[in-house]
């Protein structure tokens, strides 16, 4: 079955009857916490040779022969896959079909929508199918605040929300963040803006969020700068800048259909969760006044079409990701020269 977004921790935290829980999705680092939850819910030592079998990619074939394995030491097992891929339907379905208590955890980051196996646990009912994809707005807010209380630290509203805007598509990556402020600040601290900005080091964030405020700004000369500097210095992916520009886009899309609504522009940045970063605000409200809701639409379709470019194998992905900003940039400048 499918789970929904609202009923994942439960699920993962009390699995039941569950005999297979299948977690896909772009964020592999978020896929590996929600296995983890899954297997402690089971299983409080992962260590226990007894009660806990882990399979890589080259063991798959022994599914169906530890789904049936009894434990020696009493307790219900489980079998924790990685690299999941359609290669597992068959033993995960025999496996099914025999008595067992045992739980099945896949790690499948590489599922697409077309995938037998992930088919298979959307409809079958003893499996549970999870997608895992970088989080953002609200839901990243809330991800990072549960983080930092289970560390007994709170955070400022601006501390936040600068961490927000940087966070990466990695939850992984944000949770070896949120560990590191937590010991710079201690138990029972609370971070400020300052706290966060001196010690969250992600300079190839920061090089895309720059790429893609300047981009829409129409800002030419900085958004080459920014991208160049990111693709090219910090090393970070085609894939990941296009993500960072997609999702500024949608962010200008709804403060656009806001201000169409009726609010002021500072009101409609104001709305936006998290806020606009406040030295980021002349850059925002100017792609604002440039692009209407239709051309912000046309513009994160065509930015969904550049990450599937990217993603071809062989493909001119750095040079692909270039030619993206710039036209961004032409399309931002044409819309201010007419206006």
């Amino acid at each position: 079955m499918k789970v929904s977004p609202r009923n994942i921790t439960t699920t993962l935290q009390a699995p039941g009857s569950l005999r297979a829980i299948v977690l896909h999705g772009d964020d592999v680092g978020l896929i590996r916490e929600r296995a983890t939850i899954a297997a402690h819910a089971i299983c409080s030592d992962l260590q226990d040779p007894f009660r806990v079998a882990m399979l890589g990619r080259a063991d798959h074939a022994r599914l169906e022969e530890e789904m049936t394995a009894l434990s020696l030491s009493g307790g219900r097992r489980v079998i924790w896959v990685r690299d999941g891929a359609d290669d597992l339907l068959e033993p995960l379905r025999h496996g099914l079909a025999q008595h067992s208590d045992a739980l099945v955890v896949v790690e499948a980051p590489a599922l697409d929508s077309r995938s037998k196996l992930r088919g298979f646990a959307e409809k079958d009912a003893q499996c549970a199918l999870i997608g895992c994809y970088p989080e953002e707005g609200r839901a990243l807010e809330g991800a990072i605040r549960q983080m930092l209380a289970a560390q007994n630290v709170g955070i400022d509203p601006d501390a936040l929300g600068w961490m927000v805007e940087r966070a990466g598509p990695d939850r992984a990556a944000t949770r070896s963040e949120v560990e590191k402020l937590a010991l710079f600040v201690g138990s029972g601290g609370r971070l400020g803006l300052d706290d966060v900005r001196a010690c969250v080091g992600d300079a190839a964030g920061v090089s895309m969020e720059d790429a893609a405020f300047a981009a829409m700004a129409g800002q030419r000369r900085e958004a080459d700068a920014a991208a160049q500097r990111a693709l090219m210095v910090d090393g970070s992916s085609p894939v990941t800048l296009t993500r960072a520009l997609l999702s500024h886009i949608h962010r200008l899309r709804r403060a656009r259909l806001a201000v169409d609504g009726g609010m002021s522009r500072a009101e409609a940045m104001r709305q936006l969760r998290p806020p606009v970063f406040f030295k980021r605000t002349d850059s925002f409200e100017r792609a604002l006044a440039a692009w209407s809701a239709p051309a912000l639409l046309r513009a994160a379709t065509e930015t969904q079409a550049l990450e599937l470019a990217c993603k071809q194998t062989g493909s001119p992905d750095i040079v692909l990701a270039l030619r993206h900003v710039a036209r961004l940039c032409a399309q931002a400048q044409l819309a201010h020269r007419r206006s």
